[in-house]
C-alpha cells in the first residue's frame, strides 16, 4: 500500500541525542553497532540503591556546561535543561533550511523537569537560603523555555508531559503544527535527567531490575532507568531541501486506555489501537513495516501487553522486533524521541539492532526478538512504540523519503 499523500508531509532534517551511549549521533551509532550497553553503576549521586544499574550520561554538569557553551549561565541550568540543549544544538546544526523565525516552533517533553537541581540543593531549600529565582528550575517548562530562548524561538512553544510517551507525543504535536500550517519547522523531542525521586519511585513500584533490563525475555525482572535527551527537526514540504532529508514521519497515533495508573492492560488494547491508527495515518498495511522498535521496558506486564498488541496487528507475520532500552536504559520523557532517532539511524544505515541480554523465549508470545545485529537490511518503514503510565500509548512510523 502506498503512503497516504492526502495531508502535508512531515520531513525530518535534523536530529541530536545525548544518552548513556554518547553525546552525538556518531557516538550513538558506534555504540549501537558495537552492541555496547550504556547501563552501569550509578555515580551521579549517593543512593541506597547503588546496587541498581542505570544508564547515565558520562559527563558531569560542569562538562555539560562546556559542551553547551553556556558556562556563564552555570547556575541557571538544571541537568535536564543542559541535556536538552545539547541534543537540540546538534539537531539544529544538522538542519540547514533557512526559515522565518516566526514559522519555527518548539514541542519539548519532560517528566522530572529540574528535579535533580533541587535534589542537589535540598539543604539550602529547607534552610530557606535558596534564592527565589531558582524555584522556576523545577518547572517542567523550564527546559523548553531555555531551549527556545537559546534559538530565538517565540512561536508556539509547548511542554508535553505524558510519562514514557512524552517525547513521542511532542513529535506528534510538532507534526500537527506543520500539517495545520502553524509552523514550517518544529524542534520536537524531550529530556530527562536521572533523579533520586525517579529511582526511588520506580523502586517502590518494584519494577527496577537489579542486573539490567532484558526486554521480551522469559526471565525479565524490570526496567533499567536512564537519562538523556533527543530532539528532531521536523519540516514542511514548503521549506525542506531534498538533500537535507533524513527521513519522513509518515504515520502517528496516540490513544489513552486509562486502564491503570502505572500498568498496561494485559491484552494491550490501547497499544493495539495506537499501532493500527498509526498505520492508517501512514496509509500503510502491516506487511509494509520492516522493523518494530518496541517500547520493551523489560517489566513482566509491559512486554506481555506490547507483545500481544504486536501479534494482534501483525498476526503470524511479525517483522523483526527489538527494544533498544538495553542500550540506553529507559530515558522516560526522552525515550520516544531517542528511539525515533535510533529508528532513523536504522533506516539510513540499513541496520537492525539486537535486543540485548535476551536468553529465553517468552512462552506467551509467538515471536522472538532480534538477537543479532543485521546489516544491509532493507529498512523502509519502521514502527516505533512508546507506551506510558496512565495508558498513554503512542506509535510513530518513520519512512525513507
Amino acid at each position: 500500500m502506498k503512503d497516504n499523500k492526502s495531508s502535508p508531509a512531515v520531513y525530518i532534517t535534523g536530529a541530536g541525542m545525548a544518552s548513556a551511549l554518547g553525546i552525538s549521533l556518531e557516538e550513538t551509532l558506534r555504540a549501537l553497532r558495537g552492541q555496547k550497553t550504556g547501563i552501569g553503576p550509578i555515580t551521579l549521586f549517593d543512593t541506597k540503591l547503588k546496587h541498581i544499574p542505570a544508564g547515565e550520561v558520562k559527563c558531569s554538569d560542569e562538562e555539560l556546561l562546556d559542551r553547551a557553551g553556556i558556562r556563564s549561565e552555570r547556575d541557571t541550568y538544571s541537568r535536564t535543561a543542559l541535556l536538552g540543549l545539547i541534543a537540540a544544538q546538534e539537531a539544529m546544526r544538522m538542519s540547514q533550511s533557512v526559515v522565518d523565525k516566526q514559522r519555527i516552533s518548539l514541542a519539548s517533553a519532560t517528566t522530572t523537569g529540574g528535579m535533580n537541581f533541587h535534589e542537589k540543593n535540598a539543604p539550602a531549600i529547607f534552610a530557606g537560603t535558596m534564592p527565589g529565582k531558582y524555584v522556576t528550575l523545577l518547572d517542567c517548562a523550564d527546559a523548553a523555555q531555555k531551549i527556545a530562548r537559546h534559538f530565538g524561538i517565540s512561536n508556539n512553544i509547548t511542554t508535553v508531559s505524558t510519562a514514557c510517551s512524552s517525547s513521542a507525543n511532542a513529535i506528534i504535536v510538532g507534526a500537527r503544527m506543520i500539517k495545520t500550517g502553524l509552523a514550517d519547522k518544529v524542534l520536537a523531542g524531550g529530556a530527562d535527567a536521572l533523579t533520586r525521586f525517579a529511582l526511588n519511585g520506580f523502586n517502590t513500584l518494584g519494577i527496577l531490575s537489579p542486573d539490567g533490563c532484558r526486554p521480551f525475555d522469559a526471565r525479565r525482572d524490570g526496567i533499567s532507568l536512564g537519562e538523556g535527551a533527543a530532539y528532531l527537526v521536523l519540516e514542511s514540504a514548503a521549506v525542506v531541501k531534498p538533500e537535507n532529508i533524513l527521513g519522513r514521519l509518515s504515520g502517528y497515533a496516540n490513544t489513552n486506555e486509562a486502564y491503570h495508573q502505572t500498568a498496561s492492560s494485559p491484552e494491550g488494547e490501547g497499544a493495539t489501537l495506537a499501532i493500527r491508527k498509526a498505520l492508517e495515518t501512514a496509509g500503510l498495511c502491516p506487511a509494509d513495516i520492516d522493523y518494530i522498535n518496541a517500547h520493551g521496558t523489560g517489566t513482566v506486564i509491559n512486554d506481555l501487553s506490547e507483545g500481544r498488541a504486536i501479534e494482534k496487528v501483525f498476526g503470524a507475520a511479525v517483522p523483526p522486533v527489538s527494544s533498544t532500552k538495553g542500550y540506553t536504559g529507559h530515558t522516560l520523557a526522552a525515550a520516544g524521541a531517542a528511539e525515533a532517532i535510533i529508528s532513523l539511524l536504522a533506516i539510513r544505515h540499513n541496520l537492525l539492532f539486537p535486543n540485548l541480554r535476551f536468553t529465553a523465549q517468552m512462552p506467551e508470545l509467538s515471536f522472538t526478538p532480534q538477537t543479532a545485529l543485521k546489516e544491509q537490511a532493507p529498512v523502509n518503514h519502521i514502527l516505533s512504540n512508546s507506551f506510558g503510565f496512565g495508558g498513554s500509548n503512542s506509535s510513530l512510523i518513520f519512512s525513507r523519503h
